[in-house]
Formats: C-alpha cells, sequence, structure tokens
C-alpha cells in the first residue's frame, strides 16, 4: 500500500482497519509506505500502530528481502517524498541489488527527486489518476504534476529496465468527483 489510505480529515479509524483486516485475511504479505495524508493527520500514530497490530509491515525508509513462489526481491520503502519525510540512502542501506528491487513510494515524484533510483519497478499513487480526465485532453491536474500532468496513472518506462507504475487509488481529493477515471486497486504480477 502507498499511502494515503486515510484523508487529513479521518476522525475515525474503524472503516480503515475493517478494509485491513479484509486484506490481511487473504494475503499475508502487506506492505505499507506513508502519504501526505497520514503525515497531515493527527491519527497518524495511532495509524501505524493499527496496522503493526494487523501485521501489516510498514517500512518507513526501510527495505525487505521477500521469498515469493520461489523468487527472491526487495521491495523498498520510504516515507512520502511529497512532504520531505524519505530518506533514501537509509532505505536503500542493506539492499542486495542483485535482487530484483521493487520501491513503493507514495509520489511519483520520486523519479523527479531522484534520478539514479536503484530499483527495477517503481510504485506509487497521490496523482488520483489525474481524478477528472476529459476526452482527448486527459487529465487536467494532479498533485505534484500540475495543470495538465504527464505522469498520472499506468505504466511509464524510465531506463531500459526501470519502470514507474501509478495507480489511481480509490477515493478522491478535494472534492468527491472523478470523471473517466474509474477508482482502482492493481494486482502486479512480477515474473522472471
Amino acid at each position: 500500500m502507498t499511502g494515503d489510505i486515510i484523508d487529513r480529515k479521518t476522525k475515525s479509524l474503524q472503516d480503515v482497519f475493517h478494509l485491513i483486516e479484509e486484506i490481511t485475511s487473504f494475503q499475508k504479505h502487506v506492505y505499507f509506505v506513508s502519504g501526505n495524508h497520514e503525515w497531515g493527520n493527527n491519527l497518524r500514530n495511532e495509524l501505524l500502530t493499527g496496522l503493526e497490530q494487523r501485521e501489516v509491515q510498514i517500512l518507513n525508509n526501510t527495505s525487505a528481502e521477500i521469498m515469493i513462489n520461489g523468487m527472491k526481491l526487495n521491495l523498498v520503502g520510504i516515507d512520502d517524498v511529497s512532504t520531505n519525510h524519505e530518506d533514501m540512502k537509509k532505505a536503500f542501506t542493506n539492499v542486495n541489488n542483485q535482487e530484483y528491487t521493487v520501491l513503493l513510494s507514495h509520489s511519483p515524484s520520486v523519479t523527479d527527486k531522484y534520478f539514479d533510483i536503484d530499483a527495477d519497478l517503481i510504485l506509487s499513487g497521490h496523482t488520483h489518476g489525474g481524478q477528472v480526465r476529459l476526452p482527448l485532453i486527459g487529465p487536467i491536474i494532479a498533485p505534484d504534476e500540475g495543470l495538465f500532468p504527464k505522469k498520472t496513472k499506468g505504466v511509464y518506462q524510465l531506463k531500459r529496465n526501470q519502470h514507474l507504475y501509478i495507480d489511481s487509488g480509490l477515493g478522491t481529493s478535494l472534492l468527491p468527483v472523478r470523471f473517466l477515471n474509474k477508482s482502482q486497486l492493481s494486482v502486479i504480477e512480477i515474473t522472471d
């Protein structure tokens, strides 16, 4: 999970914890990095404690080596870059760059701030897919991307063997409106 599972104005974590319990009931390995809304909400520490109690591993500028279906990979997570809480050096400290590496970063702007990210795949959200998209024009505005943003959702090739994937997420920001931009929960399969 790449952050913003709560809003700055969220006053109760009951629904969030219910969703997490549903997810962890069928998926044993769940990882989380913070988004800008977690950093702007007074319930942040309660949220993080509740996630840990529900066996969600929080990757706050840390990494984990995991094995899935016989494939070893690095999962690296940074705290939100759009609020300057990330520590790339710390996050990549114990990473074996010979293994496939996935970076979880709430904001795709991490690729603008850091040009030499040692990850094969970068997963992010934050943009809401542009939230409102117009025919032939595309997205109107996205956080950190400004008007008529170029990176809002989907797959972007950064280098020969490096990709950024931006999920448009489930929620909205500012106004509870989506237009030509469905809510999204992605399943990504990595094969060798």
